[in-house]
């Protein structure tokens, strides 16, 4: 059935599988959102059920939550483990020193909730997520729903001072009608092409009127690993400095492969 996966895929499923040998037996983990992260939780899946590790799971979103419940992996919440050992989570983008933007799923105040409670965030991309600079992908920033529109034209205000090289804002929508988060709020992203100053960026984001959080997750992520699809992954360890590259065997397994919904 591996010969179904597209080259994206294939790259997905070899940096998940290589992110879950972080996994030790007693864990409480951070589940991340998206279509990355769910073959992570796959191949989690496949650990405790061929393995027999015992983990308990946080997910960051509703999706996660029913795609972990499929696969076998146990399911809590944030205020009854109280601290996580680990979190692995997709990226939109990633820079050389691991900071990201993520919220493309529209997830980001729980994954920014989850991460920054967990000892350890390791990040699951492929290739393509990688820039010099973040600010290619939109940012996201989840306002509430009232005053949206006041929210949006101060940021917009605000972005007119700041040295990026777009200041538009545009409300995600679900057809035709407001995107909504699993908080019930909605999601403004900012098309800026290029943020030289994240850190900059972040602490006044969240100083306007509305803004609950913003996509960029600063100073978070210690590892990236990356994969590709020839099936090679690399792993960058921010904290190490260190860089490696293997060879990830890909086999078919009827919990990987298997048709669920995410």
């Amino acid at each position: 059935m591996t010969a179904e996966l597209s080259p994206i895929d294939i790259a997905k499923f070899v940096a998940a599988k290589r992110a879950v040998d972080y996994v030790e037996d007693g864990m409480r983990l951070g589940l991340g959102s998206g279509s990355t992260a769910a073959w992570m939780v796959r191949c989690l899946g496949e650990l405790v059920r061929d393995q027999g590790i015992k983990v308990t799971g946080v997910a960051t979103s509703t999706r996660t939550a029913e795609l972990a419940r499929q696969v076998g992996v146990p399911i809590s919440t944030l205020d009854e483990v109280k601290w996580l050992d680990l979190t692995i989570d997709g990226a939109d983008e990633y820079d050389p020193n691991l900071n990201l933007i993520k919220g493309g799923g529209g997830a980001l105040l729980h994954e920014k909730i989850v991460a920054t409670a967990s000892d350890q965030m390791v990040v699951i991309a492929d290739v393509t997520k990688q820039v010099e600079t973040l600010g290619a992908f939109p940012l996201p920033v989840e306002v509430i729903p009232f005053g949206w529109q006041t929210s949006k034209a101060l940021i917009e205000e605000m972005l007119g001072n700041l040295d990026v090289l777009g200041n538009t804002a545009s409300l995600r929508l679900d057809h035709d009608k407001p995107f909504r988060t699993d908080e019930g709020n909605f999601i403004l992203d900012l098309h800026l092409r290029h943020i030289p100053n994240a850190q900059q960026l972040s602490l006044v984001l969240n100083q306007v009127p509305g803004v609950v959080e913003n996509g960029l997750f600063l100073d978070i992520c210690d590892v990236v690993v990356i994969g590709n699809a020839d099936g090679s992954v690399e792993t960058r360890d921010i904290n190490n400095g260190t860089v490696e590259r293997e060879q990830i065997d890909i086999v078919d397994t009827d919990n990987l492969f298997v048709d669920v919904s995410e």
